[in-house]
Formats: C-alpha cells, sequence, structure tokens
C-alpha cells in the first residue's frame, strides 16, 4: 500500500495564517519616535495635527459600547444563576476599594517625602489656567449616580457613558436569563454581532501609527522640552511611584494568590500598553483587553462585569496621581496639607473621578475640582503641572489598565471562572491570540452560540 499521507492526515487542518499584525505595531513605536522629533523640530506644525490623534482615539471610543454591552449581556444571558454574577461584582469592588486605599496611601507617603513642589513659583498666567481647570473639574455624588440611567435603552449605546452601558447590558443579559431556552437565539445573534464588532475594531487598528504620530508630535510641539525641566522631578517620582505599585504591590499580589507572573501577564498585555502610551487614553485598549482576557481563559461572564466596572471604580494610576499632585501644589504654593486635609480630600476626588479614568484630562479637572471645593486657595496651583499633565496621564492610564488586568485574574481565579491551563499556554505563547477576528468563536462561549466544528 502507498504510505502517500491521506487527506485526512494533512488536508482537514486549516492553513495557519500568518499575523502580519506585528509589522502594524512595529509601525507604532516608529510613528511615536517620528513624532516626538516633528514636534521638536517643528513644533508649529505639529501642533496643527493634533486633530489627526483626537480624531483616532475618537474611533476607538465609538467600539467602547458595542463591545462592552455584546461580551456582558453573552456573559450573564448565558449564566444559570444570577448570584453568580453578583458575587463577582460583590468580590470586584471589595477588591477595587483595597487597591485604591492603598493607592493613595503609597502616594501620600512618596509625596509627603519628596516635597517635590518646594521653591516653585507662579505666574498670572499659570493661576489663570487652575482657574479653567476648576471650571471642569465640579460634580456632585448624586449627579453621578443619577447620571448611571440612560434616557433610553438604545441611547446607553451612543450616549459615551460606559456606566449606563453596563446598567442596560446587565439588565438585558438577567432578562435573556430568566427567559431561558427561548432567549438563545438572541443570544446567538448577539455572538454574531459581537464578531462584527471585533472586526470592525480590527480594522480600525490600522490607523494607530498614523493617530500616534500625530497625538506625541502635537503634545511635543505645544509642551517643548524647556516647560518640562523644573517639574522633572514630580514626573519622575510619579513614574517610580506607579512602577512600584504595579511591580511590587500588583506583582506581588497576583504571585501570591495565583502563582502567575506579572512580567508574563503584562508582555501578553504589551501591544495594548503601546496603544495606550501613544494615546494616553486606557480606554483605547478597552476593547481590546476583554477580547484579551476572554482569550487567556477567563470567563465571559467575569470579564464582562470586571473590566467595564474598573474602568470606573479602579483608578490605582488615578489615586497616586492626585495625592501626589495635591502635595506637590501645596508644597509649591507654601500652604501644606496636614495628614488628615490630604485623606479627606484625597477620598473626595477619587469618588468624583469615577467614570473618567480613561478620558484624557479628566485627572486634571478632577483635581482643580477637589481642590475647588476643599482648599481653594491651592486651585492657582493646578496651572504648575499644566505642562506634564499629559505625560502622567499616560502613566495614569498604564496603571489603571494594569491594575485592571491583574484584578480580571485574581477575581476569575478566585471565584473559579478562569481556565488556568488556557491561561498558562496563552502567556507562555503556545495559544496565540487571533489579531484578526479578536474573538474565540467556542471559547467561553453559551451552548446558543457555538457552531459545529464543520461550520469553521
Amino acid at each position: 500500500m502507498s504510505t502517500t499521507p491521506t487527506a485526512s492526515s494533512q488536508g482537514d487542518a486549516p492553513p495557519v495564517r500568518r499575523d502580519r499584525t506585528h509589522y502594524l505595531y512595529i509601525a507604532v513605536i516608529a510613528a511615536v519616535v517620528l513624532g516626538a522629533v516633528v514636534g521638536l523640530v517643528f513644533p508649529d506644525f505639529a501642533v496643527g495635527l493634533k486633530w489627526i490623534g483626537t480624531t483616532f482615539v475618537a474611533l476607538i471610543k465609538m467600539m467602547i459600547q458595542p463591545v462592552i454591552f455584546c461580551t456582558l449581556v453573552l456573559g450573564v444571558g448565558s449564566v444559570r444563576s444570577a448570584a453568580s454574577v453578583g458575587k463577582v461584582g460583590g468580590l470586584a469592588l471589595a477588591y477595587f476599594l483595597t487597591m485604591s486605599t492603598v493607592a493613595l496611601a503609597i502616594g501620600m507617603l512618596v509625596g509627603n517625602l519628596l516635597d517635590p513642589g518646594k521653591g516653585l513659583h507662579l505666574s498670572e498666567e499659570t493661576a489663570g489656567i487652575g482657574q479653567e481647570q476648576a471650571a471642569e473639574g465640579h460634580g456632585s455624588t448624586t449627579e453621578f449616580i443619577t447620571g448611571i440611567v440612560p434616557d433610553s435603552l438604545l441611547s446607553s449605546l451612543t450616549s459615551g457613558e460606559v456606566l449606563q452601558t453596563l446598567l442596560v447590558a446587565l439588565l438585558v443579559g438577567f432578562a435573556l436569563q430568566a427567559m431561558g431556552r427561548s432567549g438563545e437565539p438572541i443570544l446567538k445573534g448577539i455572538g454574531h454581532v459581537q464578531r462584527l464588532v471585533f472586526r470592525v475594531l480590527a480594522m480600525i487598528m490600522w490607523a494607530a501609527p498614523v493617530g500616534a504620530f500625530a497625538a506625541i508630535a502635537a503634545v511635543v510641539g505645544e509642551t517643548g522640552v524647556d516647560a518640562l525641566k523644573s517639574l522633572f522631578t514630580i514626573m519622575v517620582a510619579f513614574y517610580i511611584t506607579c512602577f512600584v505599585f504595579v511591580f511590587g504591590v500588583l506583582g506581588a499580589i497576583l504571585k501570591v494568590a495565583t502563582g502567575v507572573n506579572i512580567f508574563s501577564l503584562l508582555k501578553y498585555l504589551g501591544r495594548e500598553f503601546l496603544l495606550i502610551v501613544s494615546t494616553s487614553s486606557s480606554e483605547s485598549a478597552l476593547p481590546r483587553l476583554i477580547a484579551k482576557m476572554n482569550h487567556a481563559g477567563v470567563d465571559k461572564t467575569t470579564v464582562g462585569v470586571v473590566v467595564p466596572t474598573g474602568y470606573s471604580f479602579n483608578l490605582d494610576g488615578t489615586a497616586i496621581y492626585l495625592t501626589m499632585a495635591s502635595i506637590f501644589i501645596a508644597d509649591a504654593l507654601d500652604k501644606p496639607l496636614s495628614i488628615g486635609e490630604q485623606v479627606s480630600l484625597l477620598l473626595f476626588m477619587v469618588i468624583a473621578s469615577k467614570g473618567a479614568a480613561g478620558v484624557t484630562g479628566a485627572g486634571l479637572a478632577t483635581l482643580a475640582g477637589g481642590l475647588s471645593s476643599h482648599r481653594p486657595e491651592l486651585l492657582d496651583g493646578v496651572g504648575l503641572i499644566v505642562g506634564i499633565d499629559r505625560f502622567m496621564s499616560e502613566a495614569r492610564a498604564v496603571t489603571n489598565f494594569a491594575g485592571n488586568s491583574v484584578a480580571t485574574i485574581l477575581v476569575g481565579h478566585w471565584t473559579g471562572t478562569m481556565d488556568r491551563d488556557k491561561l498558562d499556554r496563552v502567556l507562555a505563547g503556545n495559544d496565540p491570540f487571533d489579531e484578526s477576528t479578536m474573538v474565540d468563536d467556542d471559547h467561553g462561549a453559551p451552548p446558543a452560540e457555538r457552531e459545529p466544528a464543520s461550520a469553521h
């Protein structure tokens, strides 16, 4: 008999598609470097490119609410018991509260030890900037709560408010859960919509080099190098503090609780971190984080609850920033804050910043609003850090993103909703993420969504 391989031994396996997206992210790195050079050499021209970077971020944000809605409805709708969703959400919120407190404490410790604001002086122009930022920073707790409810069911997908989408997706998911088998066709339809959404997102990502170039060029063109020299100390201190928090605190918790190495996890999310740095917005990577956590073996329900909630409540980087910036401004004006004043002011600002984690400039507006309500005489000092806020916002966004990725793994581990073998294979590089679709057709999908193997 012939020993020629049969079709069943070779022909059944689908051809392996070459991943060309690594060229895309090499292009993003080159674009960031080129943007910085253009911003320094041709500042006026570079500032005029700002609209391009803003448009790219807007394209990404356009996809956030559909991604969250589809992911959460599919996750919640396929779970038999509503109690399991409540367990995941409650555990996530408790963890977020704990880590925000730890971040505040670390920021206060570093800020009080360094006192980087001493010896600085304000100009009238700088003081005026603080007044402008304060006007954007006001917002009461009741406004925050009432703002969670959308004007209509459909407007939650177009409002731009992540928490509104979260609320409606939970309601729809629980409704489909209660419908039982009669809700399965709807779940299958939403599953197809999710695949479409991720395909569109993958197409948008090819514009990332252009968006990154324009965003970086505009920032460097606006601030220059000289404007940053006097504030170099606090910027470096903030970056170091965020680094210690991510690798020292979050890394230790992740290793002790799950045995997962944080370096492996962050390597897996490397492209998302690059996207965040180039756009200065953690929201730009939110859809990809959801897709990658699903691929890594975390249940869709857990990902759908923890990630969007974390983007509004797990603001580790923002907490550190608000702490250090407040102490910096008070020292710069020779009006230092007592420990009691620091605690009350910072708790207020962390609460006020909920829902604005991924919005560029939101941290500065929150800082100004908090100072205006607690210590108005410090408000003028906000203008001191305007020049470096864009660079500090990158560290805020990266830290918030790292905190949410770690939180997703931890909650998945604690609730038993994570496939550990799958996670290990993914982090080891043995099960690569499909950049073209950003979705696993079968992993974690409800029975109604799964298709026969012959269909693929």
